[in-house]
């Protein structure tokens, strides 16, 4: 395979892609239309491949499979609207899609030429004026780097992967540059791991590069384990190419020849993509012995994780590989001195590598004038939440809150009042409303009290109890703590222990104090760094928050109405005396008879809500 060769592959391709990008808008298509559909998991769980199958049925008994494309490719990002399909020319944005759809899709637009206004996005239809989905205003502020190819590709074709540039990258290291060029250009474009602290990304390389010993390993970390993440998955099932070109440029820059990704058991797709894209890049002699007819050789393959949260952190994850049981090991020495095996390795995430190649190919310039001056590029984040738009999205670094959260998610569900926002999982912190306008980049939400993380985002609105989200993510931490050092393993159960407490309205100021110290304490002890963050959570609630702990322990009551424990239903005296919430309750604790205003014997209640649910004339309160 060498660049002629490359080319080759690109103007075969090309006819077959035109439809779905402007840039090869000139070239004749072989098709008249195009019909992409989502095959990422979020949308094959809404019945995606049953769309799919429907839109194929009903063009084959239309004998018009020749002419009309039906192409599945990754994620969109709009995860929310899913079943998506998006049709060519024109990128008409069908979304919300349900049985019979396609059957519709195929008759009245892709046959039809007529748009089905009441299955279009609803944005995306205005004054009778149909936009292409990348005109909606999920998708105008932001910057595809990561995800570029992501809902345009056939992620099962290395054909489409090349025609977008695919290989170019790696072509132009192995045959212009030199491996410390290599290295140097990834310095100089100021690129920082994407998948926790924000480390210079070049300059892990340089040291692997330079540690002593051989053989030297690429891992790649996909053991996306954060709750409410799946930025990594969505790149691996979209786009596994970009992953896999930038892996073998990183084992031309340290002299490597071997790696490894590791990818987590419950990503069986994202599984099934990374062994078919292996396999055909080897066969295109992208892989394996003399990649492009040079003397450098590289070999992937995959190492499967078993679902623990700690594998994620880097000395885990080599255990894990070796065959050993997935806890962290003391650093120094690091891995870029003695990884895997005790070989000198390298370790980056599924996001930092998907930058890789097109560094090599654009040039750091063109990657580090985008962002900030401290954090360039882009950010991918999965967003969710009390948010009207969930998903993925890739916004510039430097991009504020308010953009994200306002302008590419729309708002607060319900229109109701921002509370806070949780970035970094459960490593991460929480930020409040008064800080909507910071631009996102590692030093200021580290300054906040968070952290750029993996890149998980969680909206809270106003029914939010503070306390309990730090309980939930401190749960999560305890549980998944792999119990090798005691400031992690006790710690962090003594923190829950106290917040459990405290949620059932058994705490007091003195508990307050001592999460706050013991929050610290493990902070500054624990042996990795998801021990070292796991306070995060509880200690930027305590920062922005505290004045919801102290209602907790003072007045007994939650001020978001959230903690069952804290919660006192009564009834008013609009009360008509129907029995529906007496004859509602598990546990008979409301007394009061026929046509009088009944009464809830509070110390019995177990304040299930069924009262207030049934109630017809809205006379059950909590206070």
């Amino acid at each position: 395979m060498d660049l002629q060769m490359l080319k080759e592959i690109k103007n075969k391709t090309l006819p077959q892609m035109a439809l779905r990008d402007n840039r090869f808008a000139n070239i004749n298509s072989l098709y008249n239309k195009q019909v992409l559909i989502c095959g990422d998991t979020g949308c094959r769980s809404s019945k995606s491949d049953e769309m799919e199958e429907e839109i194929r049925e009903a063009l084959k008994e239309a004998n018009a499979e020749e002419k009309i494309d039906v192409v599945r490719v990754g994620c969109f990002g709009l995860c929310e609207a899913g079943p998506i399909a998006v049709v060519y020319p024109g990128g008409k944005f069908y979304a919300y899609l349900k049985e019979g759809d396609g059957r519709r899709i195929v008759k009245e637009d892709l046959l039809g030429d007529k748009t089905i206004d009441e299955l279009i996005y609803p944005e995306s239809l205005s004054d009778d004026i149909v936009k292409s989905i990348y005109d909606v205003s999920f998708y105008t502020k932001q910057k595809k780097i990561a995800h570029k190819n992501c809902g345009v590709i056939n992620p099962d074709s290395i054909e489409e992967y090349i025609a977008l540039d695919g290989y170019l990258g790696l072509h132009k290291a192995l045959n212009e540059m030199s491996p410390q060029e290599v290295i140097d250009e990834i310095k100089e474009s100021g690129l920082r791991g994407r998948g926790g602290g924000g480390f210079p990304t070049g300059l892990k390389w340089q040291f692997t590069k330079d540690a002593e010993g051989s053989p030297k390993y690429v891992l790649c970390n996909a053991d996306e384990g954060d709750p409410g993440a799946f930025m990594d998955r969505s790149i691996l099932e979209g786009d596994p190419y970009s992953v896999i070109e930038a892996m073998t440029i990183a084992g031309y820059a340290i002299n490597a020849n071997y790696g490894f990704i590791y990818i987590r058991a419950e990503y069986p797709s994202a599984v099934e993509k990374l062994e078919s894209s292996i396999k055909k890049a080897k066969e295109l002699g992208l892989l394996g012995n003399n990649i492009m007819g040079t003397d450098f050789s590289f070999d992937l393959e995959l190492r499967l994780g078993a679902g623990a949260f700690v594998c994620g952190e880097e000395m885990a994850l080599i255990e894990s590989i070796e065959g050993k049981r997935g806890i962290p090991r003391n650093k120094p020495p690091f891995p870029a001195n003695e990884g895997l095996w005790g070989k000198p390795t390298l370790i980056n995430n599924v996001e930092t590598y998907a930058n890789i190649a097109q560094i090599i190919y654009k040039g750091s310039d063109w990657f580090s004038s985008i962002g900030t001056e401290k954090s360039h590029g882009t950010k991918v984040f999965t967003l969710g939440g009390n948010i009207k738009r969930t998903g993925i999205i890739e916004v510039p670094m430097g991009t504020t809150l308010r953009d994200i959260i306002y302008e590419i998610g729309g708002g607060i569900i319900g229109d109701k009042e921002f509370k806070a926002v949780q970035t970094g999982g459960p490593s991460g912190g929480c930020i409040t409303k008064d800080y909507l306008d910071t631009p996102i980049d590692y030093d200021n939400l580290t300054a906040l009290g968070s952290m750029m993380g993996s890149g998980g985002m969680i909206v809270m609105d106003d029914s939010t109890c503070m306390v309990d989200i730090a309980r939930f993510f401190l749960e999560f931490t305890v549980d998944e703590s792999c119990g090798k050092c005691t400031p992690c393993r006790e710690g962090t159960k003594r923190m829950l222990e106290i917040l459990e407490k405290i949620v059932a309205g058994k705490g007091t100021l003195e508990d307050i104090d001592t999460l706050e110290n013991l929050g610290n304490m493990i902070k500054i002890s624990s042996l990795c760094g998801l021990g070292q963050s796991a306070p995060n959570p509880v200690l930027s609630t305590l920062r922005y928050f505290r004045d919801e702990y102290e209602a907790h322990v003072v007045d007994k009551k939650c001020p978001a109405g959230h903690c069952k424990a804290l919660l006192e239903y009564y009834i008013d005296d609009t009360c008509i005396g129907c029995r529906k919430c007496a004859r509602n309750c598990p546990v008979n604790c409301i007394s009061g008879k026929p046509k009088e205003v009944h009464v809830i014997d509070t110390e019995a209640c177990i304040k299930c809500g069924n009262c207030m649910e049934v109630c017809p004339t809205n006379s059950v309160h909590l206070r």
